[in-house]
């Protein structure tokens, strides 16, 4: 009798899979509703994850040899870093510039070459009241992408690293056009794009579109998913994005848009090796929802060929 036929998955071999403590409901350096660092570390490597983004800085160690202990023993490796700053703001560059550098030593340190910069929100993470003008001024914008690259010059020259500019809900870079126009209006070499694929999609954005237009200014990925009833009400209501996850705006594949399966497909196409990291937006939460939560989605996105497992020629 004849045997069925073994079915294959074919991996992706460009893109490389891994995580943050976002996904484990991790906002700030401190909170009394996150889990310590060292439970988001041992479940990131029972979940079956190998890569991590750093998170907001001063939650994971910042001494680099606690940190490179801690993931030698997990058997976990860092992707890039993460940090916050308002390019907008001229009077408020050297206190970003300190972060950022802060940042980028750990970073660098760790052996990644990628810097995720995301630009504050104008509304409170956890109020929702506003804090500033949702709309930049043509002043404003006229700088943006000069910051921008003043930026990334900087990390590149000194800390090998690259600067990749993170689209945020309740952000200045949030909707398509903006991101668009942050591209046009800055240097490649300098400045490129975190494609979070939730935040673009909370915008009224379309993924695939900007990776077919602008994917050689795609240099890393956060992959998540948005429940289109919830971006419905967040429309209506005028919900802040701190409110709207706390509804659970951001769900676990294959819910959800855009359908991850069409997102990998489209990233494999380029030519670029790259990371894409899992971001789940569930803060506050309980300290036993993220782990069941993580492997499914890696088990998910394992079945569209997105692995854990890093080429070795990698290019940085």
């Amino acid at each position: 009798m004849a045997t069925a036929p073994t079915s294959l998955r074919t991996t992706v071999g460009n893109l490389c899979l891994g995580s943050a403590p976002d996904s484990w409901g991790v906002w700030f350096p401190e909170d009394e509703h996150q889990v310590p660092y060292s439970r988001f570390l041992d479940e990131l490597a029972q979940a079956g994850y190998e890569w991590l983004e750093l998170g907001p800085y001063g939650y994971l160690p910042t001494d680099p040899a606690v940190l490179a202990e801690e993931l030698a023993v997990r058997g976990l490796k860092v992707s890039g870093g993460t940090a916050f700053g308002a390019l907008h703001r001229p009077e408020a560059w050297d206190d970003m510039l300190a972060h950022v550098r802060q940042v980028a030593t750990l970073t660098a340190a760790a052996g990644a070459h990628h810097l995720v910069l995301i630009p504050p929100m104008y509304r409170d993470e956890k109020s929702g009241a506003f804090t500033e003008n949702p709309e930049l001024t043509a002043e404003q914008w006229a700088g943006f992408g000069k910051a921008a690259d003043r930026l990334g010059r900087l990390l590149l020259d000194e800390y090998d690293v690259r600067l990749v500019i993170h689209p945020h809900a309740d952000s200045h870079i949030q909707t398509q056009p903006e991101i668009e126009r942050l591209l046009n209006e800055s240097d490649s070499r300098y400045t490129n794009l975190c494609l979070d694929t939730g935040h673009v999609a909370y915008g009224g954005g379309d993924n695939l579109d900007l990776i077919r237009r602008f994917g050689e200014r795609v240099g890393y990925v956060h992959i998540k998913q948005m429940d289109p009833e919830i971006l419905a009400q967040v429309a209506a209501e005028d919900l802040s994005f701190g409110e709207a996850v706390k509804r659970g705006v951001c769900v676990t594949p294959p819910a959800g848009v855009p359908k991850p399966a069409d997102v990998v497909a489209e990233l494999a196409r380029l030519n670029a090796e790259l990371f894409v990291i899992v971001e789940q937006d569930l803060y506050p939460c309980a300290p036993e929802v993220p782990l069941p939560i993580a492997v499914t989605t890696r088990e998910h996105l394992a079945g569209c060929g997105l692995t854990g497992t890093r080429r070795p020629a990698i290019s940085e």
